[in-house]
């Protein structure tokens, strides 16, 4: 595959990940050559057969509709704090660093934060999640969907390592302490005679390594292609929408590609959605891996701290960054 014809795609591609999941290498490097096709062309996949207790998904967005529901002020006595947890109102996310579009608009969506507790200490946006204080069973039911897609999205670093000519193990070291986070999304309805350049989320490429999502049935979520379409990515029953961030775009030395996004909610129905992001320990260095980089393809970004790079995202996105404190 040329360098041109990355992001050429009219549709995104369904993988079932169940053979990865089964522990032996042949299956491993049959989800991984299936992997290397769909991120290294489209950068967005459906993954079917993952394992997932469907009941484990209707907690989670039943936990996001009564989070949601709750009154605006006691919302906002868990707004989000310095460590990037807790609850984001509406217009006040503007996604000034998108590499894709000049956004000067808030996204028309609020959301609610957590991030894991296995991070390393004294590294940047460690500290606690906030938890509303009336919703029984809220914390235990979002803790248990977090605990979860963490695991699956750890086992899915390996076919990723094997597709980019590493041994399966490579990346590993990289996730002992890794960052991850869980936002539960509510889109309310945007008016038909909404400008073109209102959205739900604003075109953005996502800043981490993994994102795997859980969307309701109202649709809305769009990805573009190089040239310039936006194609829909409308729900499929039993699936997550798996994409490659801009930290795996970087490891991959740009073969595997952070493609662009949008949400639109035009449907006159409330939409939920629940993306779960797994990115690197706070203090990896992110540079090309060994196997992407030939004489005749050197190393294209410079090596970065991922930390440094998210906090830098994180503040200039957000309308209260200013109240953070340093990290």
């Amino acid at each position: 595959m040329s360098a041109s014809e990355q992001g050429m795609f009219d549709e995104i591609p369904i993988i079932d990940v169940s053979p990865a999941l089964e522990g032996t290498d042949a299956g491993l490097n049959q989800v991984a050559k299936e992997v290397d096709y769909a991120y290294s062309q489209v950068g967005f996949a459906y993954i079917s057969n993952h394992g997932i207790d469907p009941s484990l998904i209707e907690s989670i967005f039943e936990a996001s509709k009564q989070f949601h529901a709750l009154p605006h002020e006691e919302k906002m006595k868990l707004e989000r704090n310095e460590f990037h947890r807790g609850f984001v109102p509406i217009n006040s996310s503007t996604v000034r660093t998108s590499s894709v579009a000049k956004v000067t608009k808030p996204n028309q969506s609020e959301s609610f934060l957590i991030m894991g507790d296995q991070m390393a200490p004294d590294t940047p946006l460690t500290g606690p999640n906030q938890w509303p204080k009336n919703l029984p069973g809220f914390k235990e039911a979002v803790l248990a969907y977090h605990d979860t897609l963490t695991d699956l999205a750890r086992a899915l670093i390996r076919p990723l390592s094997v597709a980019l000519g590493e041994d399966k193990y490579f990346l590993d070291r990289h996730f002992i302490q890794a960052t991850t986070y869980l936002r539960m999304l509510y889109y309310p309805p945007q008016p038909p005679q909404s400008p073109d350049d209102l959205y739900g989320a604003a075109p953005h490429t996502d800043q981490g390594f993994l994102t795997m999502l859980v969307q309701d049935d109202v649709g809305g979520l769009q990805v573009r292609n190089t040239k310039g379409e936006w194609i829909d990515a409308p729900p499929i029953p039993g699936t997550f929408v798996m994409n490659s961030g801009d930290m795996l775009h970087r490891w991959s030395n740009g073969r595997f590609i952070s493609t662009p996004h949008r949400v639109i909610n035009r449907s006159g129905r409330a939409r939920y959605s629940n993306p779960f992001f797994l990115s690197p320990d706070m203090n990896s260095k992110i540079e090309a891996i060994p196997a992407t980089v030939t004489p005749d393809n050197p190393a294209k970004f410079e090596p970065i701290i991922y930390g440094e790079y998210v906090v830098s995202r994180i503040r200039k996105n957000y309308a209260q960054h200013h109240k953070d404190k340093p990290n």
